[in-house]
């Protein structure tokens, strides 16, 4: 009975706690501002809104030391357990990231080489040197590195993407967006990286289509024999080609997403 008893106190609230973000049966408090949240999210969201913006700032997970149990709401050092009503505050527990969670189907685990913990499972994922992040088995020798691609804001909703809760994706040209803001990029008719203007998608119908449009396409007499210098934002290629209104292809590798670097020079 007494076994059962603990392991009943142990379990007690369970998924019962939490925020928007994760459920815990514990609260932080912010060693930057003494102020008592769920989560660094919280933290964070919260101080993204005060009005003067040199008093916004961001928590450093590793620098919490004091957590407030949610079930008798005793303030104690960081520990899985609580010291004073034996509740475990977590099922899941990183005392380097300072981070509980009950939930654990999202499978967590720490990447010691990124420093903080992650989801989906440890081996569901591996950990790209060059990239500097974890990524999807299927990405592994499959995936176009680019150095910290991750380590930077998503070009689309600007939330930084190395730490966070969104799903992320790797594109053709090795940058890193969040899958929802991909593929909202997509259905809105966007091909291009907006980091490097890249293709991220197959394009060939799309360029042939291109290709019989001009060819139906007859240019007036005055342009029909100007040319222009162009960069291929595809594979980086400069050519002179002939002008037309509908599209410059690129003379090597058959894209038409290019850009006009100098004009036709048209007749006084």
């Amino acid at each position: 009975m007494e076994a059962s008893s603990a392991n009943e106190r142990l379990h007690f609230g369970k998924m019962g706690y939490g925020c928007q973000h994760y459920r815990r049966r514990c609260k932080i408090r912010a060693p930057c501002c003494n102020e008592v949240f769920w989560c660094r999210h919280c933290h964070n969201e919260a101080s993204s809104l005060l009005k003067n913006p040199m008093d916004r700032h961001e928590i450093v997970r590793q620098g919490v030391k004091q957590v407030i149990c949610s079930v008798c709401d005793t303030e104690q050092p960081v520990a899985q357990l609580c010291s004073n009503c034996g509740v475990n505050m977590g099922e899941y527990f990183c005392a380097i990231c300072m981070f509980f969670d009950d939930d654990t189907e999202k499978e967590h685990f720490h990447c010691h080489d990124c420093g903080i913990c992650r989801v989906g499972g440890r081996d569901n994922f591996f950990h790209c040197k060059k990239c500097g992040s974890c990524y999807a088995i299927a990405l592994r020798d499959n995936h176009l590195c680019v150095e910290n691609s991750m380590r930077h804001h998503c070009p689309i909703c600007y939330e930084y993407l190395f730490d966070s809760l969104k799903d992320t994706t790797v594109m053709k040209c090795g940058h890193t967006m969040h899958c929802e803001c991909y593929y909202e990029m997509i259905k809105r008719n966007k091909y291009c990286c907006p980091i490097c203007s890249k293709s991220v998608i197959d394009m060939s119908r799309t360029w042939k289509r291109i290709d019989e449009e001009i060819e139906a396409t007859v240019m007036p007499e005055d342009y029909r024999h100007k040319k222009v210098w162009i960069l291929c934002n595809d594979c980086n290629d400069t050519t002179e080609v002939y002008f037309h209104i509908i599209g410059q292809k690129c003379s090597h590798c058959k894209s038409y997403n290019t850009r006009t670097i100098a004009p036709p020079i048209l007749p006084h």
